[in-house]
């Protein structure tokens, strides 16, 4: 593990081995960090949230996994309500200036570019990219493999494997992002049905999901359709209107 100069490491605060911390960083509270992490100069971790309800008798935590790239002056706040945490997980890129809110969730392989801003309780999927300067309203979900235009702004839930830009609109699928993943060719011409059907039907969001359930999928174009069956609280961000329906994966 190495300290950089003028960082100020809280007494409660845990961090693995390899660990690289450069100068003038805050990690205090409860912010378990795990291995091989590098976390650059200026960044803030595990201070209080942003929250008006927030009471500083609170236990909260962050929880950071191993091998994340944590650049300058990115704050990360820990959980507001009693008991809880922000939790990012594992080989995740935090550009500089990035905002991670409370009680955000952040999976695997995520790049968060610079100064995106997310709210309380946002959850990001595995490898997600958030371009630059983007925002997330609080309890947003985004999906896996989602790819966003930076600069945008967010107040609706991004399904799995879609592009999106601008305010609150969905442009298409990561059809490049699908095939270094290594999706089979049968799995991404069923992700484009799916979204064809929800998207681009003329059925509505209760209509689509009745009519796929009567069709076979595998679990890839499952895990779009169960996205978008359980975003109740803020629903999916809609098809641009002159997007077209030339969906290419």
């Amino acid at each position: 593990m190495e300290i950089g100069p003028f960082s100020i490491i809280g007494p409660h605060a845990t961090i693995g081995d390899r660990t690289v911390v450069q100068s003038q960083v805050v990690i205090e509270g409860e912010a378990m960090i795990g291995h091989r992490n590098f976390v650059g100069h200026g960044a803030i971790i595990g201070v209080p949230p942003q929250d008006v309800s927030f009471s500083p008798d609170r236990r909260t935590k962050v929880e950071i996994g191993d091998d994340n790239i944590i650049r300058e002056y990115c704050t990360i706040h820990r959980g507001s309500p009693d008991g809880s945490a922000t939790k990012i997980g594992d080989k995740n890129f935090l550009m500089a200036g990035a905002h991670i809110g409370h009680n955000c969730v952040i999976g695997n392989n995520v790049i968060i570019a610079n100064n995106c801003l997310l709210g309380g309780f946002v959850r990001v999927d595995d490898g997600a990219f958030l371009g630059g300067a983007s925002t997330f309203h609080q309890f947003m979900h985004i999906g896996r493999l989602v790819m966003v235009q930076g600069s945008s702004a967010f107040g609706k839930d991004l399904p799995p494997f879609v592009t999106a830009a601008e305010r609150n609109s969905v442009f298409g699928l990561n059809s490049v992002g699908l095939r270094r993943a290594g999706f089979s060719e049968k799995d991404r011409d069923e992700i484009k049905a799916v979204f064809k059907l929800i998207y681009l039907s003329g059925l509505n969001t209760s209509q689509a999901l009745e009519k796929a359930e009567t069709m076979t999928f595998g679990a890839p174009a499952r895990e779009f359709l169960d996205f978008v069956a359980t975003s109740k609280k803020r629903g999916i961000c809609p098809l641009k209107r002159d997007a077209g329906d030339d969906v290419s994966v």
